[in-house]
């Protein structure tokens, strides 16, 4: 759970659309709001902020366009908080806290019986727990009062942290498989000398092994009071209602009286550049520059954020033409780290191994360094900058849920309102501001790449303390008025009623139009092309369908990414959102892409040289190498028939083979518009959007080749098992799979599905494999398993999948299989059942509150044809289910004798810990 947050703090935009207001909290209602309840503190665009006696800050954005609401928690701690020696506890307390507290002893459990989704994530300045769910009275007083007992009751036990340390340990593992995540770490230490923000999130493995419960307790006791949180509620609910059950809850915890501990380190200039190594087994290089600079709340963040942006940004930025486009390196990055105090900037290149990274770096410094003095930013960088960012902005706005969990980091600075100061500062950050910025901190003394070298030319760079968030908000003046949109009910007979099915030749049709926040659209599109003998290679389409926004007869690659930032389009042509106003030019666009791509030779070596370092990169890992063993042994079809999966060694090898023409022809011969089907959903004039489909798209481009579908029908495999050595790697993976014969229309469908889900295939900690592996007995920091059923042909799987420790490989595999067997044995229960009934439906309805899931399930339900009626016909189905049904499908696929087991690890810990998996 620890938070995976580098760069800015700005997170990505939800897809879903959503609305806020339909119910929002106006002045006007705030007048008439219950006497005994508390008065709004301040509102910003419908959402407004109180304050109770306690110091526990309340956040409320209603919104009423989709039947779901967020819960989230924010407490003002985070690794910046620990001490030596105690690295990582925020971490670690983070996951004790889902282990229950006095009135709530198993969340986790309640969590997969109501259908909730949840988690939590640590990072810099602050931590966060949230929970979504469908929107009822018992949904969210159960979500407060669970929020409420965790903040003074939970149990943060002695035997809770024996099985979680391990859990933690085996996620601290996993990150230092991954070179970036060992940079990072490794960059955050060389650049602070005293301030913690040089210590990793996930803290030092002595730590996190050795951490006293008492250290666990203090420190739980210390942060995890009211006036040290801010608890925002967001989706649909009645704030008057929700404001009494917060008083009622909360506000019986008294103030504390403890004072929080003072910070008074302040890291000193630095004053020279500095150099590091990391020597370790792997398949890719990677050099990063880093440099200090001002803390998230000072004037000079945005605009040294900004010039980072421009400098990093691909396929535009200036690291990616100098480095990426001429071959010395194979992807470039730059991550601004936004902090409460000052914080840094680092920037990466990934290198072929083999290649010069000395030569890379001294490339890179150069271009960060020198760039702006040689070439001033420009008006199309900066336009660019901006236009991206207000749609970030924008797109996070418009879906309460995610605004509600990612308001954490802003919370994390000082106030949930500095999310709308920074969208302001973002507007008028200038050219000069960027330039002033990057000469200042973007220099040699600040650089984290070389060596001390005495000189009298000292180049130093004095940060400021960071400004006071109070102090900052009196600059800006800030509306209360927020936007508006309609109630969705997400029934399926609503979703039916609400859409219209159409034809365009062939392709069909499904369009839902409703009002969304943001004015919000999504747009899917699948065209059926080619047959068994054109897909045989993998290599072909996978080239031939990057290179479409790539490239055409009258934009290039810049020109394209320019014109998605204009048109707010996020994703590719065949899957994007946009808004109302756009919406016409995008599909355009997408049609102009789709029929005019020209699949410039420069831009294709550049695709094939990436696409195959990536999967070089990763092919030593302990999940490639198991997961190709489980491919391998699955394959019953010969190579050469597109139903045979290549290992990624043999995907490296057909992308290595293929040439440009190869992609060429494809696209020429094969790729039409003419088959398929096309779901679109959100806030758009549905006559308008069939013309510009019928103009621009449908139809306007015709393979040669004609669509036959691709249908694998079941082979039994026999049961095997696999020990593969992945020497150096501290992370390893345990995977099991069996195939059956079965289909999404198959009868048995629904019993199939919750026999996954109670099994493995549920979200949270609750299932039985992960209840086992991680809960019970801390082999695994994430397990599970899912349920492949095919539209067509009858091959179906079931697959298992757990991250574990090298040493406890054998061990994780002795549990999976003892789990597997006592299901088969003995079967479920009625209570098993009956949450399983009930988390899976109250899941499936979240689900349909997503505007993107519902544009993928139409182009299913088109190509099948069919309706979401068969989503409620499955969900029937599944209520009326009995515990020998789902017993009868346990059998069908969890047997362990008749599964294929894969183990990935490093024999050589496992043998030194007297634990060899390959016995």
């Amino acid at each position: 759970m620890q938070a995976k947050k580098i760069g800015k703090i700005v997170a990505a935009a939800a897809s879903a659309a959503v609305v806020a207001g339909a119910q929002g909290v106006c002045a006007e209602e705030n007048a008439s709001m219950r006497s005994d309840l508390p008065s709004p503190y301040v509102t910003v665009e419908g959402i407004t902020e109180y304050r109770l006696d306690n110091g526990l800050r309340v956040v409320l954005y209603p919104d009423a366009s989709k039947p779901t609401a967020t819960v989230n928690m924010t407490y003002l701690v985070g690794s910046r908080q620990e001490n030596y020696g105690e690295t990582g506890m925020a971490h670690l307390l983070e996951h004790l806290m889902f282990k229950g507290s006095k009135n709530y002893p198993n969340p986790t459990a309640e969590f997969t019986k109501r259908g909730f989704r949840m988690n939590g994530s640590t990072w810099l300045d602050r931590t966060n727990y949230f929970v979504s769910f469908t929107a009822n009275d018992d949904n969210m007083k159960w979500a407060l009062g669970w929020q409420a007992d965790a903040m003074t009751n939970s149990f943060i036990a002695r035997k809770d942290l024996d099985t979680e340390m391990t859990v933690v340990r085996n996620e601290y593992e996993m990150g230092e498989n991954k070179p970036i995540s060992v940079m990072l770490k490794r960059m955050q230490s060389v650049l602070f000398d005293w301030q913690s923000y040089g210590r990793s999130t996930i803290g030092a493995r002595s730590d996190i092994e050795n951490v006293e419960i008492e250290n666990l307790q203090a420190f739980y006791r210390r942060y995890y009071q009211p006036d040290n949180a801010v608890l925002t509620v967001s989706g649909k609910f009645d704030a008057e209602k929700v404001l009494g059950w917060i008083a009622e809850d909360f506000g019986a915890i008294p103030k504390p009286e403890r004072v929080l501990p003072k910070e008074w380190t302040v890291e000193p200039t630095a004053d020279g550049e500095r150099e590091f190594y990391i020597r370790r087994k792997g398949e890719t290089q990677l050099v990063a520059v880093g440099y200090r600079v001002p803390s998230a709340l000072s004037d000079d963040y945005e605009p040294v954020a900004m010039a980072a942006e421009i400098l990093a940004t691909a396929p535009t930025g200036r690291l990616y033409k100098s480095l990426v486009e001429t071959g010395m390196a194979t992807q470039v990055f730059g991550w601004p780290i936004a902090a409460q105090k000052p914080g840094f900037v680092m920037f990466g290149a990934m290198v072929k191994k083999g290649d010069d990274i000395q030569a890379v770096k001294t490339k890179l410094v150069e271009e960060i360094e020198n760039a702006f003095a040689q070439k001033p930013v420009g008006d199309d960088e900066l336009a660019r900058q901006k236009a991206e960012q207000a749609t970030m902005f924008e797109r996070l706005l418009s879906d309460p849920e995610q605004f509600a969990v990612n308001l954490s980091d802003y919370i994390g600075l000082g106030d949930w309102r500095l999310f709308f100061a920074d969208r302001d500062t973002v507007k008028a950050v200038t050219k000069d501001q960027i330039e002033a910025a990057a000469a200042r901190y973007f220099v040699r003394d600040n650089r984290v790449v070389g060596l001390y070298v005495p000189t009298e030319d000292v180049k130093r760079a004095e940060i400021a303390p960071a400004p006071d968030a109070e102090e900052l908000l009196k600059r800006f003046t800030f509306s209360e008025e927020g936007a508006q949109a309609e109630a969705f009910d997400v029934s399926q007979a609503n979703i039916d009623a609400r859409t219209t099915l159409a034809e365009m030749g062939k392709v069909k049709l499904a369009l839902l139009p409703k009002k969304t926040l943001g004015e919000t659209v999504v747009v899917n599109m699948r065209f059926n092309n080619g047959n068994n003998k054109t897909a045989a290679n993998a290599a072909v389409p996978m080239l031939a369908v990057a290179m479409l926004t790539r490239g055409t007869d009258k934009m290039t690659r810049d020109e394209i990414d320019d014109a998605f930032t204009k048109l707010k389009m996020d994703g590719s042509p065949f899957s994007f959102t946009t808004d109302r106003e756009h919406l016409v030019e995008a599909v355009k666009l997408a049609g102009h892409l789709l029929t005019a791509s020209n699949f410039p030779q420069k831009e294709f070596d550049t695709l094939k040289r990436q696409t195959i370092v990536g999967l070089k990169s990763r092919s030593d890992e302990p999940q490639t190498k198991g997961r190709d063993a489980i491919t391998k042994h699955f394959n019953t079809y010969p190579k050469g028939d597109a139903r045979y999966t290549e290992t990624s060694a043999e995907l490296i090898a057909e992308l290595e083979a293929v040439t440009l023409d190869d992609v060429k022809n494809y696209y020429r011969e094969v790729f039409g518009l003419t088959q398929g089907a096309i779901a679109v959903v959100g806030d758009f004039e549905p006559e308008a959007l069939v013309e510009a489909l019928g103009a621009n798209l449908v139809e306007k481009k015709r393979a040669t080749v004609p669509f036959e579908r691709i249908i694998s029908d079941f082979k039994p495999v026999e049961a095997a098992r696999f020990a593969i050595d992945t020497p150096d790697k501290e992370n390893a993976m345990l995977f099991a799979r069996v195939d059956l014969k079965a289909n999404l229309a198959d009868e048995d469908m629904p019993a199939l599905v919750v026999a996954d889900w109670i099994l493995g295939g549920s979200e949270g900690l609750s299932n039985r494999i992960v209840t086992r592996l991680r809960q019970k007995e801390g082999l695994s920091y994430g397990a599970g398993s899912s349920l492949s059923l095919p539209s067509f042909g009858t091959r179906a799987k079931w697959s298992i999948g757990a991250i574990v420790a090298p040493q406890n490989l054998a061990q994780a595999e002795a549990s999976l299989r003892d789990e597997l067997k006592k299901a088969l044995e003995n079967g479920i229960t009625e209570d098993e059942l009956a949450e399983a009934k009930r988390g899976i439906i109250e899941s499936r309805a979240v689900n349909r509150a997503q505007d993107p899931v519902l544009a993928a399930n139409w182009l299913n339900y088109l190509e099948l044809d069919r309706t979401w009626a068969f989503s409620k016909a499955t969900e029937d189905a599944i209520a009326k289910l009995t515990v020998e049904d789902v017993n009868k499908a346990i059998r069908r696929i969890a047997d362990p004798s008749k599964m294929t087991f894969a183990l990935a690890g490093d024999r050589a810990k496992a043998k030194a810990a007297g634990k060899d998996f390959a016995e």
